[in-house]
């Protein structure tokens, strides 16, 4: 049979950001099969009815709408296959004990800041729903910050937003309203089938008379408080089931969102990497700088949070060597200035990085140890026969790494219209989930920002990094005199435990070469 997204609401080309379940599963009913979501918010789609998975329909990052299947079920019932949707319970609720409809009533729900302790300066970071949205469950209303963490204000209830009391940058302390819902119960019910929670949820508070308005604040077991992580609560009680702590997990979600696979594969690194010895650092101890000023505190966007986290990482995890090297590129640049016409007429700006992408290439077509990443055991090195370059984009956001993919088999035009278009969707905030992964190597370009040479970290999974200081004119000895020269610094980062002092300078110098000589690709 066929599973589909139910109603949605006024929602439309919701994503899919995470799949719950492979071929061959066994779930029972109201088992998370897929994560959707919208602009607002996010939901869960769970299995209406007990089965085995036949076959998915959908893969991540695919936009789909109510109505559209997901994917297949075995099952057994009395009822002849038909597509079915997968449907809040409150769709199919059993008779009363006179036989008759189940009858509706609504109550208004209002929503508050639950106790947020002695954290000071809460302000909202986040207003995830809109009046009239249908919410379900768990379904985020609000997010939160004090200057220590950022809190999610999940739905106790499913029902509709009727009143969106907070913006975007409000103020607010305990008690502060934040959402009214119209929450949905069923009357004329034994207590024991009463509910108004969507699969898995319990009401957090027993029913009221209709007519009666109730206010909720939040316990504390269910408001998810992180130091800025995004995930949904699916994959929040996973994390608690496996005793992981989501900060320090990287979410190759949609908008760096911690999915079920990010969790799983956390914990088998984690079992697969041998316990550190003789490592552990204290913490560094906070300080109150207003003792000293004037202070004023810039929280980090969401991108530079991750980025400086994916940093610290990678920095802990490689064994970072650094070497460094001039290229006299005098004939390249000549070479690219006598194609400027050329390439304007193909609509592009040929910049240097093309040119130095698909160099790297060539050089790791040679070099294959460089196009590579480390089995998390160390026991074996994972050489990879794609060349998907990443190029650090700098945005107002932070730093960002889209990825050309296939780049071997793209020329210097089509490698300039990529990375131009690549650019231009991080800078306006479109870069896909999907391009931002998959990197087999990096390039991170300082252009003509300026510097004679500097340390980059090491992308991991990766293993090797390049990075490319300002071009500048300098005079270099021909024999008999001093004659003006185009030299490009570079500095190549890569990880001891996959390459070694000797292998690296070889990959310079043949990089090298092909800079200086583009005809050197030719051959």
């Amino acid at each position: 049979m066929d599973v589909t997204i139910p109603d949605i609401g006024d929602a439309e080309d919701v994503e899919v950001i995470e799949i719950c379940v492979v071929s061959g599963d066994t779930v029972a009913a109201n088992d998370a099969l897929i994560v959707i979501e919208s602009d607002k918010a996010s939901m869960e789609v769970p299995a209406p009815f007990a089965g085995t998975v036949d076959e998915i329909l959908v893969a991540l990052g695919d936009v789909v709408n109510a109505g559209d299947a997901i994917l297949r079920m075995d099952v057994v019932s009395n009822g002849e296959p038909d597509a079915i949707e997968a449907a809040p319970p409150e769709q199919a609720e059993p008779p009363t004990a006179d036989g008759a409809p189940p009858a509706r009533a609504t109550e208004r729900v209002e929503i508050r800041l639950p106790d947020v302790g002695e954290a000071e300066n809460v302000s909202v970071i986040e207003v995830a729903v809109a009046e009239g949205q249908t919410v379900a469950v768990d379904d985020l209303l609000v997010v939160v910050e004090s200057e220590k963490a950022s809190m999610e204000i999940p739905s106790p209830f499913a029902g509709t937003v009727v009143e969106v009391a907070v913006g975007e940058g409000d103020d607010v302390e305990e008690a502060s309203l934040l959402v009214v819902l119209e929450a949905e119960r069923t009357v004329g019910l034994p207590s024991a089938a009463v509910s108004t929670s969507p699969p898995e949820a319990k009401p957090v508070e027993p029913a009221v008379p209709p007519t009666a308005a109730e206010s909720i604040e939040l316990p504390p077991d269910r408001v998810a408080t992180t130091a800025k992580v995004y995930a949904g609560p699916a994959v929040r009680r996973l994390a608690r089931e496996l005793g992981v702590d989501l900060a320090t997990v990287n979410g190759s979600g949609a908008r760096g969102r911690i999915v079920k696979d990010d969790v799983k594969s956390f914990v088998k690194h984690t079992l697969a990497t041998p316990a550190a010895t003789g490592l552990a650092i204290a913490p560094m101890e906070p300080v109150d700088f207003s003792r000293f000023g004037e202070i004023e505190i810039v929280p980090l966007s969401r991108i530079r949070a991750r980025g400086a986290a994916n940093l610290h990482r990678s920095w802990q995890h490689v064994v970072h060597v650094t070497q460094h090297d001039d290229f006299d590129v005098t004939d390249l640049e000549a070479f690219r200035a006598s194609l400027k016409d050329e390439a304007a007429a193909e609509g592009v700006k040929l910049t240097p990085l093309p040119l130095i992408m698909k160099a790297c290439v060539h050089a790791l077509e040679q070099h294959p140890q460089f196009n590579a990443s480390l089995d998390p055991g160390v026991p074996s090195l994972i050489l990879k026969r794609y060349h998907h370059i990443g190029f650090a984009a700098d945005t107002e956001d932070g730093l960002v790494v889209p990825v050309v993919r296939d780049a071997s088999g793209k020329g210097v035009y089509e490698l300039a219209k990529e990375i131009a278009r690549l650019s231009e969707a991080a800078r306006t905030k479109k870069l896909k989930p999907e391009e931002m992964q998959g990197g087999s190597f990096t390039i991170s370009s300082l252009g003509a920002v300026g510097g004679t040479g500097f340390t980059p970290i090491v992308n991991a999974p990766e293993v090797a990094i390049l990075g490319v200081a300002r071009l500048d004119t300098r005079p270099v000895w021909d024999g008999t005199a001093f004659v003006p020269r185009k030299i490009l610094p570079v500095s190549l980062s890569y990880d001891h435990r996959a390459i070694n002092g000797t292998e690296a300078g070889r990959f310079v110098v043949d990089l090298g070469k092909l800079l200086s000589d583009f005809r050197r690709l030719a051959l």
